[in-house]
C-alpha cells in the first residue's frame, strides 16, 4: 500500500491568445485575379500563405522558388498570395510589378501594396517574411528568411487534417488566373556578350535561354540552351572564343561554345550554398548561390555571387572554386578582400587594372584593385539611393545591375531603377548621365563607337551612339521607405524569436545550431553588444548621442529531425538578414524583437 500523497496534476499548457488577420489592402490592386480584388473572406476555408516580398530581393527569389513545389502539392487547400511591398521608388510602380510577376513567374495571386499598408498592419520587418493563416481567418505562424519550405510543408498538413476533421477547411481551385502570354524574340533579357563573329548573344532570363542576335541586335540566328538553363543571367566571353553563363536559378556556371553549340556544366552542384558549406575546392562539389553575372579577369573567371554577396572566383585550370571576397554579411563596408561587405553584387566589368562591381542592393559602384582591396566610387549604403550628378562622393544610383568598360577609363553604369545610363570617370571622380528613359537597363557592351544596352523590361537590345556630352537630369534623392522603429535609450534587447518546426530540434552535436551577428550604421550607434555570437539573443547598448541608425542583424539556426532512431537526420537551415532603421526616444521599446520562425510570446 503506498500511502504517499498523490502527484499534482500539471496545469494545462496556457492557450495563446488567436490573432485575426488584418485585411489585405493595397492602393496598387491584385494581380493574377483575372482582374478581381479579393479579400480575407473570398479565401476562407483556405490555408493561405502571405509572401511579403521586393522584386529587388535575392533573398525573396530564393523563396519564390522554395514555395513552388509546396504551391503544386497543395494546390487545392493552399493559397499563396504575395504581398508586394517596395524598398526603392521604382518598386512602387505598379508597371514594374506587372513585370516583375511575369518576369520571375509568380503564379499565383499578388497585391501590390505600394504604401506598405499591410505590411505595416502586419508587423513586418524584413523582406522576404511569410505568414500562415488558417481556414478560419487567424494567423498561426510567421517566418522570416529562406529555408523555412520543410517547416511550412509540415504546418500545412498539420492544418489539413485539423480542419478536414472540424468542416472548416474548403477544396477546390483557388483565385489565380495566369495572364495572356505575350510574343516576342525576347522576354526580360538579362545580359549580354559580343561573340568573335561579330554576333550578340543574349540571356533570354524569363524563357530560359540563349539568344544568338545578328549585328543588328534584331535577327534570331538560333535559340540555344532549351532546357538547360534557369533564368540565365551574365555571359563573359573567354580567351578561346567560349562563353561562360551565370546559370542563375540552377545556382551553377555553364560553358557555351558557340562554333560546335555544346553547354558543359563546369561548376556548381545545383544546390544553394548554405551557411557552412564549404567556400573553396572542386567546382563541381561546391553548392553556388544565385550567380548573377560573370567576368574575365587576371586569368580567372570572377562570379558575382548575389546570394551570399560575395565575389567568388573559378580556377579552369585547376577546376576549383573559391571566395575571392565578401563575408556573407550585406552592406557596404570596404577594405582587404576578405572584410568587404557587398550587398547584392549584380554586375561585373574588368579592366587592367581594376573589377569593376555594380553593388545593386547598396545602389553603389564598387572596385577591386589587384591587390583584392576593395573600394567604393559612388554609394553610401543600403538605404540612399536616387539620381543624382556630380561628385562621386554626392552621386546617387538605384539599384544598378551592369556596368561597362568604356575606352577612355571611365565605366557606364546601367542604372536600372533609375531607367538610365550613367557615367563615372575615376580621372574627374565626377558622375553623369548619358541617356534616360530606357526600361530597366541591365547591362550594356560596347560596339564600334555604339553602345548597345540591355534594355529588360522593354525585351529588347537598343543601340545609342556615346553622347559626348552628358544629359541634364533634375537631381532626386531617397531613403528606404520603411519607418524607423523607436527604441528607448541605453540598454536594447534583441530576441531573435526561433521555434523549431514539428518534428524537429536544435541539432547540438556538433556545436552550437544557431548564430546571431549584430552590427550598425553608423558604427558607433552601438556601445555594446556588437559582434558575432551563437545565442539568438543579445543585449544592446545604445549611444545616446545618436538619435537614429540602422542595426544589422543576421540570424541562422539549423533544426533537425528528432528521431533518435535516425543516425542521419535531415537537417534544414533557417537564414535571414534584417536592417533595421531605428530612431531612439525616451518613449521607445527596451526590447526588439525579430521573428525567424514562429510567433513572438
Amino acid at each position: 500500500m503506498n500511502d504517499a500523497a498523490p502527484a499534482p496534476t500539471p496545469a494545462p499548457a496556457p492557450r495563446r491568445a488567436r490573432v485575426r488577420a488584418p485585411e489585405l489592402i493595397g492602393k496598387g490592386g491584385w494581380l493574377n485575379t483575372g482582374g478581381d480584388d479579393l479579400t480575407l473572406a473570398d479565401l476562407r476555408g483556405k490555408i493561405v500563405l502571405l509572401d511579403f516580398w521586393t522584386f529587388c530581393c535575392i533573398n525573396c527569389l530564393h523563396v519564390l522558388d522554395e514555395l513552388r513545389e509546396l504551391e503544386e502539392q497543395h494546390r487545392d487547400t493552399l493559397v499563396i498570395v504575395g504581398v508586394h511591398s517596395p524598398k526603392f521608388v521604382h518598386e512602387a510602380d505598379h508597371q514594374a510589378v506587372v513585370d516583375a510577376v511575369e518576369r520571375y513567374q509568380v503564379h499565383h495571386p499578388v497585391l501590390d501594396d505600394p504604401e506598405l499598408a499591410t505590411w505595416k498592419q502586419y508587423a513586418v520587418r524584413a523582406w522576404p517574411t511569410l505568414v500562415v493563416i488558417d481556414p478560419e481567418g487567424y494567423v498561426v505562424a510567421q517566418h522570416a528568411g529562406e529555408g523555412h519550405a520543410n517547416a511550412l510543408r509540415t504546418l500545412v498538413r498539420e492544418l489539413e487534417a485539423e480542419h478536414g476533421a472540424k468542416g472548416t477547411l474548403r477544396r477546390g481551385d483557388g483565385p489565380y488566373v495566369p495572364p495572356e502570354p505575350v510574343a516576342g524574340d525576347l522576354r526580360f533579357p538579362g545580359k549580354a556578350v559580343v561573340l568573335p563573329s561579330g554576333n550578340l548573344l543574349v540571356s533570354d532570363t524569363t524563357r530560359h535561354q540563349l539568344v544568338e542576335l545578328e549585328p543588328d541586335g534584331e535577327s534570331v540566328v538560333r535559340r540555344i540552351g532549351e532546357g538547360e538553363f534557369r533564368e540565365p543571367q551574365g555571359l563573359a566571353l573567354l580567351p578561346d572564343g567560349k562563353v561562360v553563363v551565370a546559370d542563375t536559378v540552377h545556382h551553377a556556371l555553364r560553358v557555351f561554345d558557340p562554333e560546335t553549340g555544346a553547354i558543359e556544366l563546369i561548376a556548381g552542384t545545383g544546390r544553394q550554398w548554405w551557411q557552412g558549406s564549404p567556400t573553396s575546392g572542386p567546382a563541381l562539389e561546391v553548392d553556388l548561390s544565385s550567380p548573377w553575372d560573370v567576368a574575365w579577369w587576371r586569368g580567372k573567371v570572377w562570379i558575382a555571387m548575389a546570394g551570399v554577396h560575395q565575389l567568388w572566383t573559378y580556377d579552369p585550370e585547376t577546376g576549383t572554386v573559391e571566395v575571392a571576397a565578401g563575408t556573407t554579411n550585406e552592406g557596404l563596408v570596404d577594405g582587404p578582400a576578405a572584410e568587404a561587405w557587398f550587398a547584392q553584387p549584380s554586375g561585373l566589368a574588368a579592366t587592367e587594372e581594376r573589377l569593376w562591381v555594380a553593388d545593386s542592393e547598396n545602389s553603389a559602384l564598387r572596385w577591386v584593385d589587384t591587390e583584392g582591396a576593395v573600394h567604393t566610387a559612388v554609394g553610401t549604403g543600403l538605404f540612399d539611393f536616387g539620381h543624382r550628378d556630380g561628385a562621386a562622393d554626392q552621386a546617387l544610383l538605384q539599384h544598378p545591375l551592369g556596368v561597362t568598360a568604356l575606352p577612355d577609363g571611365s565605366v557606364a553604369v546601367s542604372d536600372t531603377y533609375n531607367h538610365a545610363l550613367r557615367r563615372f570617370d575615376p580621372a574627374t571622380g565626377e558622375v553623369t548621365t548619358l541617356a534616360t528613359d530606357l526600361r530597366e537597363p541591365a547591362d550594356a557592351v560596347l560596339v564600334g563607337d555604339d553602345i548597345v544596352v540591355v534594355e529588360s523590361a522593354r525585351h529588347r537590345l537598343t543601340r545609342l551612339r556615346l553622347p559626348e556630352e552628358a544629359v541634364r537630369v533634375e537631381s532626386v534623392a531617397y531613403r528606404t521607405r520603411r519607418e524607423a522603429t523607436e527604441v528607448a535609450p541605453g540598454r536594447l534587447r534583441l530576441d531573435v524569436v526561433f521555434q523549431a518546426p514539428k518534428g524537429q530540434k536544435l541539432d547540438e552535436r556538433y556545436g552550437p545550431s544557431t548564430r546571431l551577428l549584430v552590427s550598425s550604421t553608423p558604427p558607433d550607434l552601438l556601445l555594446g553588444g556588437e559582434g558575432t555570437g551563437t545565442d539568438l539573443f543579445r543585449e544592446l547598448e545604445l549611444n545616446p548621442d545618436h538619435a537614429e541608425g540602422v542595426l544589422h542583424v543576421s540570424a541562422m539556426a539549423a533544426s533537425c529531425d528528432d528521431d533518435p532512431a535516425n543516425e542521419y537526420p535531415a537537417c534544414h537551415v533557417h537564414q535571414q538578414d534584417w536592417g533595421v532603421p531605428v530612431k531612439v526616444t525616451a518613449s521607445g521599446a527596451a526590447r526588439l524583437p525579430l521573428i525567424l520562425a514562429g510567433l513572438d510570446a
